[in-house]
């Protein structure tokens, strides 16, 4: 039989989890909760809509740290290794690594979250299968707002999300079966990445079979990248005024897209608003069996589009830009 606890300010959130265990529902009244909280049972709900969720004096030391980080990044709610959770309606403000990172979870749904000012990630699920990411907000992170890394046939669905100020928007990172739709994102270096890319020591990478829909990308015009540790998107390339970039990607749909009014503060791998490439120097694939349909590319310097791809490996319908690298490109039109 589930359970159902209330911790209103002042109480424990972490003892309430532990003490519920599986199944349990734990709801926060609205305030301040300092600390990060650890989900370590299958099937919780942790919701409250006006809680916050910040750093402070009830940091717990035995989380299971971010993935690559150093023992003092903390992240604000973990969850690892547990299945069929859900984290809703929370702001969780201030960390130093995610505002909510899954890692090899099964069943992971975050709803209606405010993830702000987190320095690493904003919402970053890892090697997780089944996981959904919708309505939330997330602003104010080192590299993505959101993002799902190597999630292999995680069939994830990123949905009617706000990412802003972040050096990715959203970032697909070696995970297939990913479906994005109906996101709004601006003010990033770069909106929607989707990426094939091995790292050495890593799972196995390739974005296969991926759904890319019905998003808004627009005024993404920060800069990142840069060897400065602090930098925005640190230790990877330059990158500026990118709106969607499929790189090394397979069979991944881009479909009814509005990619406007992007523009470049500063030096950029990429030349232009949507970018299609080949990760192979990386140790990924060329991209191939890709669809770009019906997407309306306009208003963005230097480039609508750049297509550094085999054109006859891919398709192209129905959409609509000013300018780009082949001019002649197949499938586009003023």
């Amino acid at each position: 039989m589930s359970t159902t606890r209330t911790v209103r300010p002042g109480g424990s959130i972490q003892a309430a989890l532990d003490e519920a265990g599986p199944g349990a529902t734990i709801l926060l009244a609205a305030g301040e909760y300092p600390g990060n909280v650890w989900i370590r049972h299958d099937g919780v709900t942790l919701c409250g809509e006006g809680a916050v969720l910040l750093p402070g004096p009830g940091l717990r030391p035995d989380v299971p740290g971010l993935h690559d980080a150093g023992e003092d990044v903390v992240s604000g709610v973990v969850a690892h290794g547990v299945r069929d959770v859900t984290v809703a309606g929370l702001t969780v403000r201030g960390f130093s690594g995610a505002g909510v990172y899954a890692h090899s979870v099964t069943g992971l749904a975050v709803r209606d979250v405010t993830a702000v000012d987190n320095a690493v990630w904003g919402v970053y699920v890892r090697e997780g299968t089944g996981c959904e990411v919708l309505r939330c907000r997330a602003s104010g992170s080192q590299y993505g707002g959101v993002a799902v890394s190597f999630c292999g046939r995680g069939e994830a669905l990123i949905e009617g999300n706000e990412t802003f100020a972040n050096a990715f928007g959203v970032f697909v990172d070696n995970s297939s079966g990913v479906r994005v739709l109906r996101n709004v994102s601006h003010g990033n270096a770069i909106g929607l990445m989707l990426l094939n890319q091995t790292y050495e020591g890593e799972p196995d990478g390739g974005v296969r079979d991926c759904l890319v829909a019905g998003n808004d990308v627009h005024g993404n015009d920060l800069a990142s990248g840069g060897d400065d540790p602090g930098a925005l998107g640190a230790a990877g390339p330059p990158i500026s005024g990118v709106g969607i970039a499929l790189i090394g990607t397979e069979r991944v749909c881009v479909v009814d897209n509005d990619v406007h009014d992007n523009h470049p503060s500063g030096e950029s791998v990429m030349g232009a608003a949507f970018v299609m490439g080949s990760s192979k120097g990386w140790g990924g694939d060329d991209a191939v069996a890709n669809h770009v349909l019906w997407n309306r590319v306009t208003g963005n310097t230097p480039l609508d589009y750049q297509l550094g791809v085999d054109l006859g490996l891919q398709t192209f319908a129905g959409n609509v830009a000013a300018k780009g690298e082949p001019g002649e490109a197949v499938g586009w039109r003023p």
